[in-house]
């Protein structure tokens, strides 16, 4: 049988990716020069950059897969010329998100940290100064309605929230669709973010758009760390138009410091919630069955350059 190397750049578990790739192929954690020489296919992970000089050191490569959808650190465009396909895993981490997504409407609702602190400092008397919300009843406004806003809503619905949904890209339904995102602002009491960042969506929530929230509205930015502008968002915490912010993602990343990670009412993850324990291990799992549907001669699930052409990487 063909022996195809299979290389994992970023820290990737071989004990989960071994079994899928399958007889016939030897997994190399960490790979040396010589190993990327030989390899058919890599395993990439998010913090790690695909980039011209890396492809041409790995002259056998037919297909990378991203543990994820973004592939802001992946030459998509050189992949493409060579005809390799760049596969992600959309399906993985989706759930996981969005649960993160509702870790932080609840934290902020229900005003965790500064009841926390009135215990812990024995203020039991002043527990009516501090307003405890309620995401029943409350509607919840979903900018992007992919793969993750769509889960978003689902949970919403068991939370008995009202949905509303605006997406420039892929209409939601109309039941839900909101063709206005300043209707959507005005109207959410909690406003979630998961649109893609181009161009068209950079700063999308602006200076502009928050003087639209509707007072006392929670923003929550699980999507990306460019779709909202932190100096915008800080001023409109100081004002009291929001009432709190939850990210999970930053412009640029690792994190830069600024003033709005101090301000009492912002919870902040390091662009962890879609990598729950069980959401890497199967976001590992796709990754490399979409290695191994390449190798075969297999279209993978879902690749990143729509304009990659099998027949190129299999010839």
């Amino acid at each position: 049988m063909t022996e195809h190397v299979v290389v994992g750049l970023g820290p990737v578990d071989t004990d989960t990716v071994g079994p899928v790739l399958g007889e016939g192929v030897t997994f190399v954690a960490d790979p040396t020069p010589e190993d990327l020489e030989v390899a058919e296919g890599a395993i990439v992970r998010a913090d790690r950059r695909v980039d011209e000089e890396l492809l041409r050191r790995a002259p056998r490569l037919r297909v990378i897969a991203r543990t994820g959808v973004g592939v802001d650190l992946v030459d998509v465009a050189a992949a493409s010329a060579r005809g390799i396909p760049v596969v992600i895993t959309p399906n993985s981490g989706s759930r996981a998100v969005a649960e993160g997504v509702f870790a932080m409407a609840l934290h902020l609702t229900k005003r965790l940290t500064p009841l926390t602190e009135l215990v812990r400092d024995g203020r039991w008397a002043a527990r009516n100064t501090i307003p405890v919300g309620d995401l029943d009843g409350a509607t919840l406004g979903i900018v992007g309605y992919g793969r993750i806003g769509r889960r978003v809503g689902e949970l919403a619905a068991a939370f008995g929230m009202v949905t509303r949904a605006y997406d420039p890209f892929s209409p939601p339904p109309a039941e839900l669709s909101v063709v206005d995102l300043d209707e959507l602002a005005a109207s959410s009491d909690v406003l979630t973010l998961h649109a893609p960042l181009v161009e068209e969506t950079r700063h999308l929530v602006d200076e502009r758009l928050l003087s639209r929230v509707r007072p006392g509205a929670i923003l929550i930015n699980c999507g990306r760390g460019g779709l909202l502008d932190p100096d915008a968002t800080l001023a409109a915490l100081e004002s009291g138009r929001l009432a709190g912010v939850g990210l999970d993602v930053f412009d640029p990343e690792p994190a830069l410091y600024h003033p709005l990670f101090d301000h009492p009412d912002v919870v902040l993850t390091p662009h962890l919630m879609g990598m729950t324990r069980r959401a890497m291990t199967l976001t590992f799992v796709d990754a490399a069955r979409g290695v191994a549907d390449v190798l075969a001669g297999r279209p993978p699930a879902a690749v990143a350059n729509s304009d990659w052409n099998l027949r190129k990487a299999t010839a």
